[in-house]
């Protein structure tokens, strides 16, 4: 499965900024991490537990979109013709049983899901939530012929995608944030309305906080599949950003547009990215472990 969808298109100050949400075999990712203007998170093996990743991959196994021959070089040589692409398939499924198989065993030992499901990896999709104003050498080097064909299809979904689709412009001051839906915005003032003191010692901003949490999540849901509260999102956001240090990639997806703005972050001129208006989000001397 390989699909791609744009969530939040804004263009600020004359500047577009597209947030995607992509799911992808795993064993692309390496290669769209080479990406180096993206600001990105991912569903994370870390925290699914091993018996919904081995569903997953029971019902939806990664596979090849085509096998082909090998040879030299970088590109695969000729597509094999349909009976040897449905033996390659059988052989491909015959390895994903067996790392069913072992990632079991590794839960039935009670051995922590960031090792159990690396087992399942190479058969595991992923989803990832993608924000960036600078899409075209992407494109360039993935919408092309000598790309794989699993990474060329995602950046081909995505460039038809970004072609089409019409961006809303924002004025000076206003958000781009992710995830963020008019439920959520009436949700989030009744909230405010309800615990004006709780509101004003969080800063206002809440609605931000909230893109920023979903980001995390990399999904309109809780991780129990239901949408998240108020509190909930404010919760996982002060975990993130309250840490020390913080773990502020969730909030590279959120900026502000200005005309004042030249470069923010990975964003180009007109927008103010969120993270780089956080105190201390990024260190930039390490003392060591011990802190001397």
């Amino acid at each position: 499965m390989i699909e791609a969808k744009i969530i939040k298109d804004s263009i600020g100050a004359g500047t577009r900024l597209t947030t995607f949400v992509l799911t992808y075999p795993r064993f692309i990712h390496a290669e769209f991490m080479t990406h180096r203007m993206f600001s990105r998170n991912a569903s994370s093996s870390r925290a699914i537990p091993v018996k919904k990743q081995i569903s997953m991959v029971l019902k939806n196994p990664a596979m090849p979109l085509a096998f082909a021959a090998n040879k030299s070089g970088m590109q695969a040589g000729a597509t094999f013709g349909p009976l040897k692409q449905l033996l390659c398939r059988t052989v491909w499924r015959g390895a994903c049983y067996a790392a069913v198989f072992f990632a079991t065993l590794m839960e039935k030992l009670n051995i922590h899901k960031q090792y159990a499901n690396r087992i399942l990896e190479p058969f595991s999709h992923i989803t990832v939530v993608c924000t960036a104003t600078d899409f075209a050498n992407f494109f360039a080097l993935r919408v092309h012929k000598d790309a794989q064909p699993e990474i060329h299809e995602l950046a081909r979904q995505m460039y038809d995608l970004y072609s089409l689709n019409k961006p809303e412009e924002l004025n000076e001051g206003e958000w781009h944030l992710p995830f963020i839906t008019d439920e959520d915005a009436k949700e989030t003032v009744d909230w405010s309305q309800i615990n004006k003191n709780k509101t004003s010692a969080l800063g206002g901003q809440l609605l931000i906080k909230r893109s920023v949490a979903k980001c995390a999540r990399v999904s309109y849901l809780n991780h129990d599949g239901k949408r998240s509260t108020v509190e909930q999102d404010l919760e996982l956001y002060y975990r993130l950003v309250g840490s020390a240090p913080i773990h502020a990639s969730p909030a590279e997806h959120q900026a502000v547009s200005s005309f004042l703005s030249m470069r923010s972050g990975n964003f180009g001129e007109g927008w103010v990215q969120y993270r780089k208006t956080l105190a201390n989000e990024n260190i930039e001397k390490f003392a060591g472990p011990d802190g001397n």
